[in-house]
């Protein structure tokens, strides 16, 4: 969400509170990024795994039209926009380079699924902790691609934060009201790992 966006949200015409309005959409961002297990802001992530998943001859069970396989990879951040790298030290402690040829990455679903091509296996890695990286780039991109409950949310989010700018806040006869529908519209979109 743009500054003026907010703004025009939250109806503040002047300048003096745009470093705080600033920070406060950063901070609605990252809740909601935070709750969804999405990424909203484009970004570069690796994900760092101690060896790579499940039996590595597993395949893929005939006539399953979707299936999480045992040996997959997958990325809980979301939407995933490709995969950089997958690296890995090998037995001897050297850090190596996967092909791409040897690997295949569904983006079309959530979480995005990462496998061996078939005929192919998972290398064997070195036994210790952090042998398996992978890098990733994942976000909406464009401003436009976020969808409308989010953007909402964050809008919502951030106007209450600017209303209230302290822990609490008392309204009428000292109660305090929450809209428990307001957390309702991040619930389509967060990422759930089976």
């Amino acid at each position: 969400m743009s500054l003026t966006d907010a703004k025009l949200h939250l109806r503040v015409d002047f300048t003096d509170d745009d470093a705080l309005i600033s920070a406060l959409i950063t901070a609605a961002r990252q809740a909601a990024e935070t709750i969804t297990g999405r990424q909203i802001v484009t970004a570069r992530w690796k994900m760092v795994l101690d060896s790579f998943p499940g039996p590595s001859l597993m395949g893929v069970p005939a006539g399953s039209p979707f299936t999480l396989p045992g040996h997959a990879i997958l990325i809980p951040k979301c939407p995933v926009q490709s995969v950089v790298s997958i690296q890995y030290q090998d037995m001897a402690g050297i850090w190596q380079s996967m092909p791409t040829s040897d690997y295949v990455v569904d983006l079309a679903c959530e979480p995005a699924r990462i496998t061996p091509v078939f005929g192919k296996i998972w290398p064997i890695t070195l036994p210790q902790i952090g042998a398996v990286s992978v890098t990733f780039d994942t976000g909406y991109g464009a401003a436009a691609s976020v969808p409308e409950g989010i953007k909402s949310w964050i809008k919502l989010r951030v106007g209450s934060l600017y209303a209230h700018r302290e822990e609490v806040a008392a309204l009428s006869r000292g109660r305090i009201e929450t809209l428990p529908f307001i957390d309702g519209l991040l619930d389509p979109y967060k990422v759930v790992l089976a």
